[in-house]
């Protein structure tokens, strides 16, 4: 016998937090992961667009990572866990940040904004990273409110973010598509 998605027991409104805490489905904290949640599902997307072009094999480690934090701000920071729930690491960073580097040597100077667009694929990593910063704002006003969050999260999603915003460039160049520059009307 399999187990069935639906449970019923957030039908009026509420659904529990890892540790069994009862919450509004319209907290802040379920927003915060909730936002993590669609991040992840929307790199999941870009995953998709980048597979055929073999560009980049790091978004399925991003994708475990998000998880991760998911599911740390999915639990109620007030009660001990009897799970175990995995651990966000400074290493985690570092990788992004030497990925990063790496685009970078091979990638023209940016001499303007750049405007979302040119591919699919790049058009997508823009979205993601809107989504990212969004999921980093998300974090913060739960902090700055007094939850539980921890810095390495923030820190991550700022990078990640960055991560993105390189990706999409790196894309582009990829694929021989010019990059749209921001032109400021005069």
């Amino acid at each position: 016998m399999s187990l069935k998605i639906y449970t019923k027991t957030g039908d009026k409104g509420t659904t529990s937090l890892i540790g069994g805490t009862k919450v509004s489905k319209g907290s802040d904290r379920l927003e915060t992961y909730g936002t993590v949640d669609e991040l992840n599902s929307y790199i999941g997307l870009c995953l998709d667009h980048l597979k055929p072009l073999a560009i980049n094999n790091i978004l399925q480690e991003i994708q475990d990572r998000l998880f991760t934090i998911g599911s740390a701000l999915a639990c109620d920071p007030h009660k001990e866990i009897i799970m175990k729930i995995p651990d966000l690491h400074e290493e985690d960073i570092t990788l992004l940040e030497q990925e990063m580097d790496k685009m970078d040597k091979e990638l023209p100077q940016m001499k303007s904004f750049i405007l979302p667009g040119g591919h699919i694929a790049a058009s997508h990593l823009h979205v993601a990273r809107c989504v990212c910063r969004r999921a980093e704002r998300c974090c913060v006003r739960l902090q700055n409110d007094g939850e539980e969050v921890p810095d390495l999260i923030i820190k991550y999603l700022n990078r990640l973010s960055d991560y993105l915003f390189m990706l999409s460039r790196y894309t582009t160049h990829e694929l021989k598509v010019e990059e749209i520059p921001w032109r400021a009307r005069v």
